[in-house]
């Protein structure tokens, strides 16, 4: 079985199944919200990197995977710069981009996240920063907090060249720096196409902030990009299907 773990587990369809579940379900949810939050993956100051792009009128596009897309959508949709967060998938090809077939773990796919974002008001390397410190754990392999298997590997799908060696280079500067208890084993892809995912898993952290999954391993991450990053935070998400609506 992959990503499923008791007592806060992600079903196949990560959906209640009845009403009676659905009840069960918003009753955990929020007696866990009356309690002070526990992170799967606690966030780690880091210094900023080195090396980083130089800003540009414009959008970019960075793709990060850090395990369920769910919180690593919800921790850059309240990034300041960013205009759009899309979970979905990268590393495989286009005919696998299915939750169903992704959650097999042999698709080559990875859930992951394309932020679009305005370099003037967020770069490439602020964006890594946030990836590394407080939206994932960079230095579990092929898992993160209850979720196994490949496709929730730390993987950058670099954009371009450019990003690649800031990449490149942050994960040496953190790895030199010993600021985590292990290495990094963030791994960098390129020229991988991002496919994204179906539209009941878009805004799943801000739709859903008493799911018992999302209260205990995503929205400590949301605070603590809010504590860590303040002049970084946002506090009104950039929605995918508020913009979908529009």
């Amino acid at each position: 079985m992959t990503g499923i773990r008791e007592p806060f587990a992600r079903r196949s369809t990560r959906f209640p199944r009845s009403a009676l579940a659905a009840l069960m379900l918003a009753a955990a949810g929020a007696a866990l919200w009356q309690t002070p939050a526990i992170s799967a993956e606690a966030a780690v100051v880091i210094p900023p990197p080195a090396m980083d792009e130089k800003p540009a009128s414009g959008t970019e596009k960075a793709v990060f995977a850090g395990g369920c897309f769910w919180g690593v959508q919800g921790v850059f949709q309240h990034v300041r710069g960013v205009t759009s967060a899309v979970s979905g998938y990268a590393g495989g090809d286009k005919d696998t981009a299915v939750y169903e077939t992704v959650g097999t773990g042999r698709t080559g796919h990875a859930e992951a996240v394309e932020i679009t974002y305005e370099p003037t008001e967020v770069t490439y390397g602020q964006l890594l920063q946030v990836y590394f410190s407080v939206a994932h754990n960079p230095t579990q392999l092929n898992y993160q907090g209850p979720d196994r298997g490949p496709q929730y590997r730390s993987t950058i799908f670099a954009e371009s060249d450019a990003q690649k060696k800031i990449a490149e280079s942050y994960i040496a500067q953190l790895d030199k720096a010993k600021v985590f208890p292990e290495p990094i084993v963030t791994t960098l892809e390129t020229g991988k196409p991002f496919y994204p995912a179906e539209d009941y898993h878009q805004d799943f952290l801000t739709l859903n902030p008493t799911y018992p999954y999302i209260v205990y391993n995503d929205l400590p991450k949301v605070e603590n990009l809010k504590t860590l990053f303040p002049d970084l935070y946002s506090e009104k998400p950039v929605l995918v299907m508020a913009a979908n609506k529009s």
